[in-house]
């Protein structure tokens, strides 16, 4: 009885180290690459990091504006929009939409080691896509 005992608990030992080494095999296969890249999006995603947004109207070239600061971004597929989550210098948080097209794309830009106030994030909008060109009739 002693032994079947011994080769029971054996067998669970035995498998249970399996499982562990295919678990510690897995989990060993991400690159160093995709550890940063998580971490930096991390990071970002919890307003640690300073990140600006410049949204391209792509048919002209033209920059439509750009958002500065500390901010979560999500790119929704199903609505086609940006939505940033900003963190303001009272550590409230405001979101705004970003409404995108095929002839609009956007960049962001991870700028937290450049020289910009960390708590005040900025919008910045081009005036020639919004105000129309105005022309007089004689």
């Amino acid at each position: 009885m002693k032994v079947r005992k011994n080769m029971k608990n054996g067998i669970v030992v035995a498998l249970l180290m399996m499982a562990w080494l295919i678990v510690m095999a897995l989990t060993g296969c991400s690159t160093e690459a995709d550890r940063v890249s998580y971490n930096l999006s991390q990071q970002a995603d919890n307003f640690n990091d300073i990140r600006q947004v410049t949204v391209i109207n792509c048919l002209q070239g033209d920059v439509l504006f750009q958002m500065t600061g500390k901010m979560s971004i999500t790119a929704d597929t199903e609505d086609n929009q940006l939505e940033i989550v900003v963190e303001d210098e009272n550590g409230e948080y405001k979101k705004h939409f970003i409404g995108l097209s095929d002839n609009v794309t956007y960049v962001v830009e991870d700028v937290t080691s450049g020289d910009v106030n960390q708590y005040k994030y900025t919008l910045n909008f081009n005036p020639k896509m919004w105000l129309p060109e105005i022309s007089t009739i004689e």
